[in-house]
């Protein structure tokens, strides 16, 4: 019985790691294009049954997660300066611990952006209350964690050559983070778009220290813990 169990959540699980090739690019699409269709969609399926949740998208926490593993794996594809390659390296001294930190460094985004919400609703902040906006979140951060990431990886080639291409990428993913963040403070605290505006900024920047921060946090201690 025990065997025929295994094999039953061995079988689930192959299904559903086979099913991301599907659901996966199809999550990453409509994110992309309607961020904020997404970001109401992630709030309509948490009020279903939790088995009936995300049937036709990867759910967002997830969804996340392989971002993160995609742009990680993309990373290693490009040419990188020694330096910088060496530097990573004595940083993390392995890809669980480098895909643990940038998972931490890139979820302060949609974090500190749902406490933002929470916190202008004047409604209390919980577990419970946290869980909606964050997944929410989850989704319109993929994109931009991964826009991001290739940003990181053109500015780390070698002799400069990625500058250009680095710059516009992180250029284009502000401002697509922006907009879509924007629309969304306008639509859940009914705000107008300068004040919704104001409060993106002020809050991607806490959010950008508090990442800056967290990065200098583990270019200094993991190596002493790693040791």
């Amino acid at each position: 019985m025990d065997f025929m169990r295994l094999l039953k959540s061995l079988e689930e699980l192959l299904y559903e790691l086979v099913s991301w090739l599907i659901f996966y690019p199809l999550t990453f699409w409509r994110a992309l294009t309607s961020p904020l269709d997404m970001m109401r969609y992630a709030d309509v399926e948490l009020e279903d049954r939790p088995e009936d949740q995300y049937e036709d998208t990867v759910s967002p926490p997830l969804f996340l997660l392989i971002t993160l593993l995609i742009s990680q794996a993309l990373s290693s594809a490009f040419p990188t300066a020694a330096a910088s390659r060496e530097m990573t390296e004595a940083l993390t001294h392995s890809s669980a611990n480098f895909l643990i930190a940038r998972g931490v460094i890139f979820g302060i985004f949609p974090m500190a952006m749902a406490v933002t919400l929470i916190r202008h609703k004047g409604v209390r902040l919980t577990r419970a209350s946290l869980r909606p906006p964050f997944f929410s979140q989850c989704y319109v951060a993929g994109p931009f964690v991964f826009l991001t990431g290739l940003t990181v990886d053109f500015l780390m080639m070698p002799g400069g050559q990625g500058i250009v291409y680095g710059t516009l990428l992180f250029v284009g993913a502000i401002l697509w983070y922006g907009q879509a963040q924007i629309r969304w403070f306008r639509r859940d605290l009914g705000i107008g778009i300068v004040r919704a505006s104001l409060l993106f900024l002020t809050t991607f920047l806490l959010a950008l220290c508090a990442a800056l921060a967290v990065t200098l946090a583990v270019a200094t201690q993991l190596p002493r813990w790693a040791a």
